[in-house]
């Protein structure tokens, strides 16, 4: 068991013992409850029930149990790979498709496939993200860069975090615009109301900025391209929601009332970086899927106001 402690501060006191382990600890509302039923939680050397109240310096003993060791299998699921060489590869994601494994969530996902695809793979993410050196939601479509070795994955990896790597999303709004482009400078952090969820706060946040430009507007919707600046969980997603411009079928950040496309209607449409290797500047570019493909053509018909 893996013991953490904290002391409760003056601004998470007087909350729920279950709703404080969520901002103390970072895990979701369903598992604190869970480990205090499992009395893995102790208040001032006592267990007690999800409904205490904690108080300014009530010290919080959390034992934690191991992580559950398993074997990530290679899976025989086919993929569009855009473009291949012996140090990355540029994959189209499917809608629905998982990045990569998680407790809960062990098979099915792109590490898998790629597993089964790819004879090597960067090691410096572990077993369960094996050449993943960046990510998109699970019901976000379009294209990823994997690294094959870790010199390529240092590499990615560092353009990525000076902003060298480019990133171009299409997406589908609720609301047409009055402007062309736009700019979202809001920091992101997660949401203190709901830790499933990311939003735009000042507290725990991390700078976020998101660049659009207004492809096409419709009676009630719109056609974006979004270039993103920096890369921060769930970011364009959270920021059309602040700008109350949330993305067409997004069930998290959008309107309940929407059209019924199983999932956002956002698309990782471009990527652009230098290659590890060669020093060559490459870009790539890939059409939403055809789900998305149909929206719009009908919003272009009149068919969808």
């Amino acid at each position: 068991m893996e013991k953490q402690y904290q002391v409760v501060e003056e601004k998470g006191a007087n909350q729920r013992l279950d709703k404080a382990l969520c901002l103390l600890f970072d895990i979701s509302r369903n598992r604190a409850k869970e480990l205090i039923d499992e009395e893995a939680v102790l208040v001032n050397g006592i267990g007690t029930k999800p409904s205490y109240k904690v108080q300014t310096g009530d010290e919080i003993e959390l034992l934690m149990p191991p992580l559950e060791e398993v074997e990530i299998k290679p899976e025989n699921i086919p993929l569009d790979i855009v473009y291949e060489d012996e140090d990355v590869l540029v994959v189209n994601k499917p809608r629905g498709m998982v990045v990569h494994p998680s407790p809960g969530h062990y098979s099915g996902t792109l590490v898998n496939a790629l597993m089964y695809h790819i004879k090597d793979l960067s090691g410096i993410n572990g077993v369960m993200r094996p050449g993943i050196v960046h990510r998109i939601d699970k019901d976000t479509s379009g294209l990823l860069i994997v690294c094959k070795n870790d010199n390529a994955h240092t590499q990615i990896s560092k353009q990525l975090s000076e902003k060298e790597c480019k990133r171009e999303y299409k997406a589908i709004v609720h609301r047409p615009f009055s402007h062309t482009f736009g700019t979202v400078d809001a920091p992101i952090g997660r949401d203190e109301k709901n830790r499933q969820k990311m939003a735009v706060t000042a507290n725990n946040s991390k700078n976020a900025i998101t660049h659009f430009e207004v492809l096409e507007n419709f009676k009630n919707y719109a056609y974006i391209l979004c270039k993103l600046e920096t890369g921060r969980t769930h970011q364009i997603r959270v920021h059309m929601e602040y700008i109350e411009h949330p993305i067409v079928g997004d069930p998290k950040y959008g309107y309940r009332k929407t059209l019924p496309t199983d999932g956002q209607l956002l698309h990782a449409y471009a990527l652009e970086f230098t290659h590890p290797t060669t020093g060559k500047r490459m870009r790539f570019e890939k059409e939403p899927p055809q789900i998305f493909q149909d929206v719009l053509h009908k919003m272009e018909t009149g068919e969808i106001e």
